[in-house]
């Protein structure tokens, strides 16, 4: 899963990764009002869009008034690029050039690693660099039982910098850019460019993260239409062979583990929600390790963001099962059994329209 220029420099933010100041915008007005807000003399209006090559495709403009801030955010909140329509532009203060670099942790699965990545060759031409003069490039495997104390980074951070100066700055962002991929479950946390200002100020001009969707998850669709929600591969076939006992149809295999935060239950409604398809969810919950107020709060968080007529039915038993039902009893927006039987069938009549 990607998230946008703005979200992942939400996130470099939180984790003291120095960002240009920037606003985010809809319309060409809005992007004015962030001109004038900024009070800079030059911006730079960014497309926000899932895709790479942006700048080449025209979704990146500088713009030093309000008549020309007003005309470029119009002609990209008009594009498309890569199939991807602009809906979004970031408005950000224009930063004067002095280097770029390229700095990002990534997964190697071949080593079963984090590597770190980094070049003194950043900017939009990365990728002809990595195939014409992967020399420019450096990998760095990150021992996972070491991580990336201070003086790892500062070994790294001097492989860009002789400057004593910069270099402590790039061990800072290297030691926050870790703890921001490590801390956040992404799959890659990506810089490019860093940029060296005439002043010797490094900042994140560009920021690029992704994140494994499956969150911890075993998900595989089929071809029915009862959502399954399940802890444990053995309940969720179980589970499925109930449905289809009843006279139902299982939409899928939906293991959430041993171990159900309210984050990973949000994911997980997410996952079941997106399929068209599915016109009821059977959650299936065995508490063990897996406490049932803990499920219960992802499943109401996860409805405080998704909006949905579909029915769901949710059977808890176990650790905190009866305190995990009377929140989900007294949010009003799921069916709540005690039973699998009782669960199951209140899942297959749902979706013959049966009245329960």
């Amino acid at each position: 899963m990607k998230v946008h220029e703005y979200q992942a420099k939400e996130i470099f933010s939180r984790y003291e990764i120095p960002v240009e100041r920037h606003v985010l915008c809809n319309t060409p007005d809005e992007a004015v009002k962030a001109f004038r807000q900024l009070g800079t003399d030059r911006v730079a209006i960014k497309a926000q869009v899932l895709t790479g090559g942006r700048g080449k495709a025209g979704g990146v403009k500088l713009a030093n008034s309000e008549e020309l801030v007003r005309q470029h955010a119009q002609e990209i909140l008009n594009m498309t690029i890569k199939g991807f329509p602009v809906t979004r532009i970031l408005v950000s203060e224009a930063v004067e050039i002095a280097a770029e670099y390229y700095v990002s942790f990534a997964i190697d699965r071949n080593a079963r690693s984090v590597v770190l990545i980094i070049s003194a060759a950043g900017g939009m031409d990365i990728e002809e660099v990595a195939r014409k003069t992967p020399e420019k490039i450096t990998r760095y495997l990150i021992d996972p039982l070491i991580g990336l104390p201070k003086y790892l980074a500062q070994r790294f951070a001097f492989a860009l910098f002789e400057q004593p100066e910069q270099a402590k700055r790039m061990t800072s962002i290297l030691q926050n850019l870790y703890k921001a991929f490590m801390e956040s479950n992404a799959s890659l946390a990506e810089i490019n460019p860093l940029v060296l200002t005439p002043q010797g100020t490094l900042l994140a001009i560009d920021a690029k993260m992704v994140f494994d969707d499956a969150k911890g998850l075993s998900y595989v669709r089929m071809d029915g239409n009862i959502g399954c929600m399940v802890n444990g591969a053995g309940l969720a076939m179980t589970t499925m062979d109930m449905i289809k006992l009843y006279g139902g149809s299982p939409a899928n295999f939906l293991d959430i583990g041993g171990s159900s935060s309210p984050v990973k239950v949000i994911e997980a409604m997410k996952l079941l929600l997106n399929d068209s398809k599915v016109k009821a969810v059977f959650i299936n919950i065995f508490g063990g390790i897996t406490r049932c107020d803990d499920v219960a709060m992802g499943l109401i968080q996860a409805f405080d963001q998704l909006q949905t007529e579909i029915p769901v039915i949710v059977r808890l038993t176990g650790t905190n099962e009866n305190i995990g039902r009377k929140l989900l009893k007294d949010s009003n927006r799921f069916q709540v059994a005690e039973t699998m039987n009782e669960a199951t069938l209140m899942a297959v009549k749902s979706v013959k329209g049966e009245i329960l």
